[in-house]
């Protein structure tokens, strides 16, 4: 094998192999976020810094997307699951469904028991709290999306398959939370279980936005709904919000209820359920180089 062959899948036709593709886009997303992340800095009232920065995060990673898409591949939106079927009314709607049920009923489950409980907080408006929390959960959502589950997932599932990607990705974003606040054991294994959860919609729907309308859904009912945690990070909480009052392992504890045990059977139903209708187009969806 001559070093041409090591970049190159086909010398005659100059396409990348996978290594390289996502390692440019990486370089990409690296770039366009130090630059634009300065940039911000100085031009951001500290009222509004920490909105700004999940909407960069996000518009560095489109860039990177773009990049990649169209100077390295020359591939279209449809690559990475973003074309126009792919943002049908339907698939947005099953996919901000999924994300709320499944970690909105375990919730209620968790409140019936009396595991989670309502306590008073300070006075405010619910409808202006839900819509700031929008304004940085949904580019949050749309980022973390983008980044593992858009063009590297499309590179990789075109590479090593489905289930590998799968695997790969789930496990990536799962390390990749491993500095929030609280972090231990018990929930990067949850966040690794909200990978394949998310990753399993992505495959069934062929819809990055549908996946990225799910994560948000499920980011959005534990702080605008319950005034909890997301992922150890705290949230504004007007009129009420809701604490633990079960063991940690059940209840995610200060971490929020997504790192729990309810929430990891929450995601499994949806996931056994998922894999198991849509097993035959899991099978007939999996090109390789």
């Amino acid at each position: 094998m001559d070093a041409r062959s090591l970049v190159f899948i086909s010398p005659s036709e100059r396409k990348l192999r996978a290594p390289w593709r996502i390692l440019i886009f990486i370089l990409v997303w690296v770039a366009v976020t130090l630059v634009a992340a300065a940039l911000a800095s100085g031009l951001a009232l500290p009222g509004i810094r920490t909105v700004l920065y999940y909407w960069v995060d996000f518009i560095a990673v489109l860039i990177a997307t773009i990049v990649s898409l169209r100077w390295v591949d020359g591939l279209d939106w449809k690559f990475v699951l973003m074309g126009r079927a792919a943002s049908q009314p339907a698939l947005l709607t099953s996919g901000f469904l999924m994300g709320m049920l499944a970690i909105g009923v375990p919730c209620v489950v968790l409140l019936a028991t009396h595991e989670l409980r309502i306590v008073p907080a300070g006075s405010g408006n619910w409808a202006i709290a839900a819509a700031q929390m929008a304004l940085f959960l949904l580019p949050a959502a749309a980022a973390e999306e983008l980044l593992m589950r858009g063009y590297i997932f499309s590179v990789l599932r075109e590479t090593i398959g489905w289930k590998n990607t799968l695997v790969a990705t789930s496990i990536v974003f799962g390390m990749l939370h491993l500095r929030n606040p609280g972090a231990n054991p018990e929930t990067i294994t949850a966040v690794i279980i909200a990978g394949f959860f998310l990753g399993t919609i992505l495959l069934v729907t062929e819809s990055l936005y549908a996946v990225s309308l799910a994560h948000f859904a499920w980011n959005w009912t534990m702080a605008a709904g319950l005034h909890t945690s997301v992922s150890g990070l705290g949230v504004t909480a007007p009129n009420y919000h809701v604490i633990d009052s079960g063991p940690a392992w059940l209840t995610g504890g200060s971490w929020g209820p997504e790192g729990g045990v309810a929430a990891a059977l929450g995601m499994f139903v949806f996931l056994f359920y998922l894999l198991g209708r849509y097993r035959g187009h899991l099978q007939t969806n999996t090109p390789t180089e």
